[in-house]
């Protein structure tokens, strides 16, 4: 089913939070003052790590995310990231006041036709580390470790580490109980929430829904095998750069409501934009194969155009994963290239100013184009020193440039050669 042929799915809500900012317009003015929030990590001493700075969020405590105590005790610093963002997004978007206003019968459906997707992480190293002492000094004693086991570890462990507790405690606390799902596929898992939620709008499954995407990876173990794999660089992140050498973590998280634009027009809700189209695409090659021709990444597009019922010279801008290494830059750019010929509309990307958020990466870039293109500016890679030649006559600039329209490409890529493509349209800016 093409949009065409089934009711639009427009955007009424936004929320994020990551090392740059604690709300999207905070993030988006400090992408395009040129400033990264990279640095040197807090939560641990890494001094002695091969890569010691990541894009983290300091200065906010847990209960500035989420005030309520008791939900702290059952969940991880990720799931407070992504509870947050999805708050924000809910509260832009006014829908549940709305509901409050409805009589009894009419809230219920209400609350029934709502739907909650998240793209998770699945867990980090972090919540096995409370079994280390034990397994010390268990001596390799499984008997030593079973006895032990209830007095050494929490409880509380296994509820707490759950993927998929965003997605619980958004229905818990905001009363949803429409169509739901926890997507844990790397670093498209955000992008494919929304997918899955736009989808569920086309199809009727739902009226509107939240969309998230959370991650928080700046943890040792995680750090060190990125790096060890050759995948991390030792201190600035800089896509499509000659010198990029790899890309640096983020935590973080975003959040989009979705809804039939029936349903927002329902309500009166301020519409900020429209999910147009998508596409995904899996090389299936390895787990850190990319195709250099970029095959997978090419056809995700297409298929996310196709989708839409657009053509390429449609497209105003392009958001590139651009996570700096130099393999996916450049199969990225190959991809870009087989599309869109000799027609390239602006390119930017984001990761170089707060870190790769992983499953929050994709849906944080959605938030960030759309606000990009309601302001008609196109932020520039600050980070970019000298474009490699190998980019050539692609429009990508350290400073700001102009969309062409007003619809951008999102490109999402991750482990398994996944490759996720998203098209949204802004509604006029303010």
């Amino acid at each position: 089913m093409t949009m065409a042929a089934a009711d639009k799915v427009v955007v009424t809500g936004t929320g994020a939070i990551c090392a740059a900012g604690k709300t999207p317009d905070e993030i988006l003015d400090a992408v395009q003052a040129g400033k990264s929030a990279i640095s040197p990590i807090q939560g641990w001493d890494a001094s002695a790590w091969p890569t010691g700075v990541a894009g983290e969020i300091t200065g906010v405590s847990p209960t500035a995310l989420i005030e309520d105590r008791k939900i702290h005790k059952l969940i991880r610093r990720t799931h407070l990231l992504g509870l947050y963002a999805a708050s924000h997004a809910i509260e832009n978007a006014g829908f549940v006041a709305h509901r409050d206003k409805l009589a009894a019968e009419a809230a219920a459906v209400f609350s029934d036709r709502t739907g909650v997707y998240v793209g998770s992480g699945g867990g980090t190293y972090q919540d096995q580390y409370e079994f280390f002492p034990l397994m010390s000094t268990g001596d390799g004693s499984l008997r030593t470790f079973g006895q032990e086991l209830g007095a050494t570890v929490n409880p509380m462990w296994l509820l707490r580490a759950l993927p998929n507790n965003v997605l619980c405690h958004i229905g818990i606390r905001y009363g949803l109980k429409g169509p739901n799902a926890c997507i844990t596929n790397h670093s498209v898992s955000g992008t494919l929430a929304v997918i899955e939620a736009a989808l569920a709008l086309r199809a009727g499954e739902a009226d509107q829904a939240v969309a998230v995407g959370h991650d928080a990876p700046i943890e040792p173990e995680s750090l060190l095998y990125y790096q060890r794999l050759g995948l991390l660089a030792a201190d600035a992140l800089l896509p499509f750069d000659a010198e990029r050498s790899g890309s640096l973590m983020g935590e973080g998280a975003a959040a989009l409501v979705l809804e039939t634009a029936t349903a927002a027009a329902s309500r009166q809700a301020a519409v900020l934009g429209e999910v147009l189209g998508s596409g995904y695409a899996a090389e299936g090659e390895g787990l850190l194969t990319i195709r250099e021709d970029g095959d997978g990444l090419a056809r995700s597009i297409v298929a996310a155009l196709e989708d839409a019922g657009i053509h390429a010279d449609d497209v105003g801008m392009i958001v590139a994963h651009g996570n700096g290494t130099r393999q996916s830059d450049s199969s990225e750019a190959a991809a870009i290239r087989r599309v869109f010929g000799a027609s390239v509309p602006p390119i930017t990307a984001f990761k170089w100013a707060f870190g790769h958020l992983l499953a929050g990466a994709g849906i944080l870039d959605a938030v960030l184009a759309l606000r990009a293109l309601r302001q008609r500016s196109v932020p520039g890679i600050a980070t970019l020193r000298r474009i490699d030649p190998e980019f050539a006559g692609l429009p990508i600039s350290a400073d700001a440039q102009t969309p062409r329209t007003d619809v951008a490409l999102v490109i999402s890529r991750g482990f398994a050669g996944t490759n996720a493509a998203l098209l949204l349209r802004a509604a006029p800016g303010d």
